[in-house]
C-alpha cells in the first residue's frame, strides 16, 4: 500500500487519521502469542508489588526515574541524585531540566490518584497532564505550524491534525475507544492508544511524556498494574530509533503488527527489569535492618525508620518528626547513629543536613 492510497503527506496536516477501532486484524497469531509472554510478566510485576512492605515507597524510586526517562527521550536530561536533592530540600536553586522532571512526577502521581476514585481516562485529563508537566495553562492545539522533524536532518516527516475541533472530535474517538468493552486484549490496546494518541499530537509540547503516562494509567485502569510502577520508558530510550520508525510506518503504511508487537516486548522486558528492581530494593531493606539490629540499639532500628529510609534515597530530620518516629533532637541522634554505621552519609544542602541512603542510591543507579 502506497502513501498516496492512504492520504498521508507528510508536510500536509493529517485530519485524514483514521479513527478507532484499526481496520486491519491487530490481533494476529503472532501478536496474541506474544501477550501471552507479556502479560504473565506484568501480572508478575502486579503480584511482587504486594510484597513490598509500603507500596508507596515506590512512587519516589522507580517512577521518579521512570520519570527521569521518559523526559531524556525529549533531550530534557538531568541527574538521579539532582532529582532526589531537589526533592528532599527546599531550595530554591533547582535547574529547569530537574524541575521539568519533577513535574511529570507531580502529574503521574495526581492522576493517578484521580484515576483511583474516577476510573477514566478523559480528554480532561490528558490537559491536566500535560498543563502539570508544562507548568502552563494552555489546552488542545489551536493553531497551526506543529510538525515533526527528523533531529538530525530537520526534515519534516510528520505533521499533526489541525484545528481544535478536529482534534476534540479524534480525542474523543480515542476516549470512546479506551473505554469500549470489546474483546481486545488490553495489550495490545495499550499499543494501539499510544499509537493514536502521539498521531493526533493535541498539544504544542510535551505530547510523549503526556503519552507514555497514559500507557501506565491505562494498564492501572485495566486492573493490570494496582500502582503505575511500569519502567515503560527504559526500554523507549534504549531503542529509540525503533521506536520512532515503527510509529511512523503505522502513519504510512497501516502496518500494525511490528509496532505492536514492540511495545508487547517493551511491556514484557520493563516488567521483567523493574521486578527484579522491587526485588533488589525489598532485600536491601531486610539487609538493612539486620545490620543496623547488629550494631544499633533497638531504638533506633525501627521498621517505621527503615521503611522511611527507602522511601528516597535521602532524607532528612524533618522526615522523621513528620511520619511521628521521634522528636526533632532525637531524629537527630538517629540519623548521625546510622551515619556511624555508614548506612547513611551526610551532606550539608543550604542549612540544613540531608542524609543519603548510600546503597540506594547505587542500587537505583544501575
Amino acid at each position: 500500500m502506497n502513501m498516496k492510497k492512504i492520504n498521508f503527506y507528510p508536510h500536509k496536516p493529517y485530519n485524514a487519521l483514521p479513527l478507532l477501532p484499526p481496520k486491519k486484524d491487530i490481533e494476529t497469531s503472532t501478536l496474541l502469542k506474544k501477550t501471552v509472554a507479556a502479560g504473565r510478566a506484568l501480572a508478575e510485576l502486579k503480584g511482587l508489588g504486594k510484597t513490598i512492605p509500603n507500596q508507596e515507597m515506590l512512587l519516589n524510586t522507580i517512577v521518579l526515574q521512570e520519570a527521569q526517562s521518559s523526559s531524556e527521550i525529549e533531550n530534557i536530561i538531568t541527574t538521579t541524585d539532582a532529582l532526589f536533592r531537589a526533592l528532599t530540600t527546599k531550595t530554591s536553586q533547582v535547574d529547569a531540566a530537574t524541575k521539568e522532571v519533577l513535574r511529570y512526577r507531580e502529574a503521574l502521581s495526581e492522576t493517578y490518584a484521580t484515576l483511583k476514585k474516577r476510573r477514566l481516562l478523559t480528554t480532561n485529563l490528558f490537559i491536566k497532564i500535560y498543563q502539570t508537566i508544562k507548568e502552563n495553562s494552555a489546552g488542545i492545539r489551536n493553531v497551526p505550524g506543529t510538525v515533526i522533524k527528523n533531529i538530525r536532518t530537520g526534515e519534516v516527516i510528520y505533521t499533526p491534525p489541525e484545528g481544535e475541533h478536529i482534534i476534540r472530535d479524534k480525542l474523543k474517538n480515542l476516549e470512546d475507544y479506551i473505554h469500549e468493552d470489546n474483546a481486545v486484549d488490553p495489550l495490545i490496546k495499550l499499543a494501539v492508544i499510544h499509537y493514536q494518541f502521539e498521531a493526533i499530537h493535541p498539544f504544542t509540547d510535551g505530547n510523549g511524556r503526556t503519552g507514555r503516562i497514559l500507557n501506565i494509567l491505562f494498564l492501572v485502569m485495566k486492573d493490570l498494574l494496582d500502582f503505575p510502577v511500569l519502567y515503560l520508558s527504559k526500554h523507549i530510550i534504549e531503542n529509540k530509533n525503533d521506536y520512532y520508525r515503527l510509529l511512523g510506518n503505522v502513519t504510512a503504511k497501516r502496518d500494525w503488527e511490528p509496532w505492536i508487537l514492540f511495545m508487547l516486548e517493551a511491556i514484557e522486558q520493563t516488567s521483567i527489569h523493574t521486578r527484579e528492581k522491587i526485588i533488589s530494593i525489598r532485600e536491601l531493606i531486610e539487609e538493612t535492618l539486620t545490620f543496623a539490629k547488629k550494631r544499633l540499639p533497638s531504638r533506633v532500628y525501627s521498621k517505621e525508620l527503615m521503611e522511611l529510609l527507602f522511601h528516597q534515597p535521602y532524607t532528612k530530620v524533618q522526615f522523621l518528626v513528620d511520619a511521628g518516629i521521634a522528636e526533632r533532637k532525637t531524629a537527630a541522634e538517629y540519623l548521625k547513629e546510622l551515619e556511624k554505621i555508614d548506612v547513611l552519609k551526610s551532606k550539608k544542602m543550604g542549612k540544613e543536613n540531608i542524609y543519603l541512603n548510600v546503597k540506594l542510591v547505587k542500587l537505583l543507579s544501575k
